[in-house]
């Protein structure tokens, strides 16, 4: 009984997203920030954190929950897989971050993701402290990760984020969105393409992995060329290990959302993204992981459900070695009737991103 009283008390606060490949795995959530710091991009506009005002959580605030977590993995490694029978007990609305407590440790406690939109606008000492509690508490972990805007990369000097590095940081995800500058202001994306170039290589120069996100589409009919040219020459000058495609599709209460019901940004057609990604394909000369793990890039409909056209597992293509995979399963999507793909239209409407 006293177990589980132990477990109801807990109070692990968790934020609304996280990237894919890191509650794929199970990852701990742990709240360092909350919300978006800039939230004025037209595609996104703050809307998944609900345009929610930004904030930095205190350290000792934040440490003391780490403590806590560290007393409850001491709980459930008393209780075992009686525990998941208590979790189910309770109401859904209590479960909330136990569940993720819950995932994580049955799944290994390998991996931690710092949320919420920018972490390393977390002083560096701050955030040091912080990994420090979560490597003295939870153990030490094959990675810890989090978000990070470009300009706020761009900002942080090498010597820090090497501090970063040894105290346990190990990979940054960063939105690149694009590489073309001229689609980057019009998306109000506050960040320029140089800025990722230099910060990218100073996060590789201080050991850290990076993650960059594309935004298939985002250029529309009228730019998708410069957009696509742009992006590759980006992921080529950085070199990150990983490339993670996101389809774009138009958020209800964005302004880029507006903006396509005036017809004043033209989607892309499905066989129009498959072209657009054939050439940044056919661009691309790096070394790392092209991933297309989210459940919006490119399917098609068939009698036995929907089918994806491409892998939508964490480690994606290896290139170059599996860059002529990549292109023949892209000229295979060509083939295919466009009516029978879901368009990124047909998703915006509802409302599930």
């Amino acid at each position: 009984m006293r177990e589980r009283e132990e477990l109801r008390a807990l109070r692990h606060e968790v934020g609304p997203i996280r990237p894919p490949s890191e509650g794929g795995n199970s990852s701990l959530l742990l709240r360092v920030t909350r919300n978006c710091p800039w939230s004025l991009c037209k595609f996104c506009y703050g809307k998944p954190y609900g345009r929610g005002r930004f904030s930095i959580r205190g350290v000792e605030e934040v440490k003391e929950e780490v403590r806590r977590l560290g007393r409850a993995v001491e709980v459930l490694e008393r209780m075992g897989e009686r525990a998941w029978e208590f979790l189910f007990s309770l109401p859904e609305e209590e479960r909330g971050g136990l569940h993720n407590l819950f995932s994580w440790f049955f799944s290994g406690r390998k991996t931690v993701f710092l949320q919420d939109a920018d972490t390393l606008l977390v002083p560096t000492p701050r955030l040091v402290e912080i990994l420090e509690e979560v490597r003295r508490r939870l153990g030490e972990m094959e990675r810890i990760t989090c978000y990070a805007r470009g300009r706020s990369l761009f900002r942080k000097p090498e010597r820090e984020l090497r501090q970063l590095r040894e105290a346990g940081l190990s990979r940054l995800h960063v939105g690149l969105e694009s590489g073309d500058e001229e689609v980057l202001r019009r998306m109000n994306k506050g960040l320029t393409p140089t800025e990722v170039v230099e910060g990218g290589r100073r996060a590789r120069e201080a050991g850290l992995q990076l993650s960059l996100y594309y935004i298939l589409g985002l250029g529309g009919e009228e730019r998708w060329e410069e957009h696509t040219r742009e992006t590759a020459r980006v992921i080529n000058e950085v070199d990150p290990e990983f490339v993670r495609v996101r389809r774009l599709v138009p958020l209800r209460g964005t302004p880029l959302f507006r903006e396509v019901e005036e017809g004043i940004f033209r989607l892309q057609s499905p066989h129009g993204e498959l072209r657009e990604l054939k050439l940044l394909v056919e661009e691309l000369e790096f070394s790392g992981r092209l991933c297309f793990d989210h459940f919006a890039n490119p399917f098609y409909l068939t009698p036995r459900g929907p089918r994806w056209l491409l892998k939508q597992d964490y480690d994606g293509y290896l290139f170059p070695r599996e860059k002529e995979e990549v292109l023949k399963r892209i000229e295979e999507g060509l083939e295919i009737e466009e009516t029978l793909y879901v368009s990124s239209a047909d998703l915006s409407s509802l409302e599930i991103l």
